[in-house]
């Protein structure tokens, strides 16, 4: 069965998906920086919700490069071990080595600590050496999907590499994602795979009134007085093309 998996940076924004229809969320803090580890009070407040839908929160300390040391992965550890007590059905984590090849040591911990739980490699698989192989790797490693835009900028532009990928995976669902919308997911569809993960989102006006435009809380480019918020027609309607693909 083909699923939609949203990207939330809110507990708002999980609401409007679930309503809307998606099939699992991925749960995200720091959109600037890609996705950062959601906050303990974001969390249990979730876990409160019991929505009847898979809930992953992403396992990532930090912005920037893959390559984490040992404070960073006990912060890690620790991390997942409180998404196991507050009840959530999967994380998304990876880790890199100096060279771009999977930290095999420090993943295989983060593996032993997600016991239990649906486990994706996330686009940290984008800035790897030689994907092919490491696709392979984490496959005998037992990650049930991989969250990849094809090491391009968007999931369209590396959608080669996704049709390859998908082809050779044997367990591991090829989940594509970055600019996935409404008006391309059909392409995705078509080269086979079986996930697509999409932020669908929207951009709305902070509703401050008083701003002040000499001083900037962040180094991000985009006005802090814009807020990107789940768009519930989009979820819709990818949801409509995957179910017209489906029945196809």
């Amino acid at each position: 069965m083909m699923k939609l998996e949203i990207c939330c940076y809110s507990i708002e924004d999980i609401k409007i998906a679930f309503a809307a229809g998606a099939d699992r969320i991925e749960f995200c803090a720091g959109r600037s920086d890609g996705g950062l580890t959601p906050s303990y009070g974001d969390l249990v407040q979730l876990s409160e919700l019991k929505l009847p839908i898979p809930i992953h929160p992403i396992i990532r300390p930090r912005g920037g490069d893959f390559y984490y040391n040992q404070t960073e992965i006990n912060t890690m550890l620790k991390d997942i071990e409180l998404i196991k007590e507050l009840g959530f059905s999967g994380v998304v984590f990876g880790a890199l080595d100096v060279l771009g090849n999977i930290d095999t040591q420090n993943i295989t911990r983060l593996i032993k600590a997600s016991a239990g739980l649906s486990m994706t490699f996330h686009r940290a698989f984008d800035v790897c050496n030689n994907p092919l192989m490491v696709q392979k790797q984490l496959e005998d490693l037992g990650f049930n999907r991989l969250l990849t835009s094809g090491q391009k900028a968007t999931a369209i532009d590396g959608i080669g590499l996704i049709e390859q990928l998908n082809k050779q995976s044997q367990s591991m669902i090829i989940m594509p994602g970055c600019g996935v919308k409404s008006n391309n997911i059909q392409q995705l569809l078509d080269v086979g795979v079986t996930e697509c993960h999409s932020s669908a989102s929207k951009t709305i006006d902070s509703p401050m009134q008083y701003i002040n435009q000499d001083v900037s809380m962040s180094h991000s480019q985009n006005s802090e007085f814009l807020r990107y918020v789940v768009d519930a027609n989009e979820v819709k309607k990818m949801q409509t093309i995957i179910a017209h693909h489906t029945a196809s």
